[in-house]
């Protein structure tokens, strides 16, 4: 479990930054620094938070702020690295970052959050811990050696595939599923295979899967589904309000959710078999 969280989580950061732009200016331009050379800003008043509260903070993040900013900060496909942002840098213990989550900002596309204020306050820990560790990064670079993924076998993967794992009940080898291995490599295939929902600009809300979560007390949520893992559940309300629950204390999750089994996988992958099947992925081209 913990090398899967890893893998999904420099599969975030390489996205983050575009090989391209660090290597080119503008049409004939001389190279530009890439942003990940840069120097971060250095927080201006240092800050430390009990290891529990930044714990508790990192499940939240991953479940509210993660799909734009990274599951550990450092930027998403569409969210900045907050570890380079000057507003966390000037931050004193939420004094910046917990009126910035409560009102969002809907121009950029981020929603507002209404959320108990221990798990805000956590959030902010979890923030600060980050930015702390990417500051303390040798040459203040992030990196992942692609290799570390090649360690599945191909066939034990098909076997997987097409026996237990109960993949070839939805995924048929034909058609454009066929060359997956040609149109996504190395970590972005690893993270379409492990997280589909959570890929890519988030859908608009009318095409979110409609859920109703029914929690400990009996009360009932209605909204759409924005994420899920194997640990946490997130829906919007009709309101616009995100609402999130970790999936152990849930009773009863109901709705049409058509990657349900691929959430569902997660929970029963060793690290064998999910790099078997990446392996056999990566085949078909």
């Amino acid at each position: 479990m913990k090398h899967r969280t890893l893998v999904l989580g420099l599969a975030t950061l390489i996205l983050a930054v575009s090989p391209v732009a660090a290597q080119q200016g503008g049409r004939g331009g001389p190279p530009t620094q890439s942003p990940a050379s840069r120097v971060p800003p250095k927080t201006e008043t240092p800050q430390s938070y009990p290891a529990e509260q930044i714990q508790a903070g990192e499940s939240r993040f991953i479940a509210q702020c993660g799909f734009c900013h990274g599951r550990d900060a450092q930027g998403g496909e569409t969210g900045p690295d907050l570890t380079r942002s000057l507003l966390v840098a000037g931050d004193v213990r939420g004094d910046k970052l917990k009126p910035l989550i409560l009102a969002g900002r809907p121009a950029a596309g981020m929603p507002a959050f209404s959320l108990p204020a221990a798990d805000i306050d956590a959030i902010v820990a979890f923030i600060h811990d980050a930015k702390a560790k990417a500051e303390s990064e040798k040459g203040n670079r992030r990196s992942v050696d692609v290799s570390d993924l090649q360690t599945g076998n191909a066939e034990a993967g098909k076997q997987y595939f097409n026996g237990a794992g109960g993949c070839s009940k939805c995924h048929a080898v034909s058609g454009s599923f066929a060359s997956v291995g040609a149109r996504y490599q190395g970590l972005a295939l690893m993270q379409r295979m492990l997280y589909p929902r959570n890929r890519g600009p988030r859908a608009t809300p009318d095409l979110l899967p409609a859920t109703i979560v029914t929690i400990a007390n009996g009360q009932t949520i209605s909204g759409r589904l924005t994420y899920r893992d194997e640990f946490t559940i997130t829906i919007v309300d009709a309101n616009e309000w995100s609402h999130s629950f970790p999936v152990a204390t849930v009773k009863k999750i109901e709705g049409d959710d058509p990657l349900r089994e691929h959430t569902e996988q997660l929970g029963k992958y060793t690290d064998k078999e999910m790099h078997d099947v990446f392996a056999y992925l990566q085949s078909l081209k």
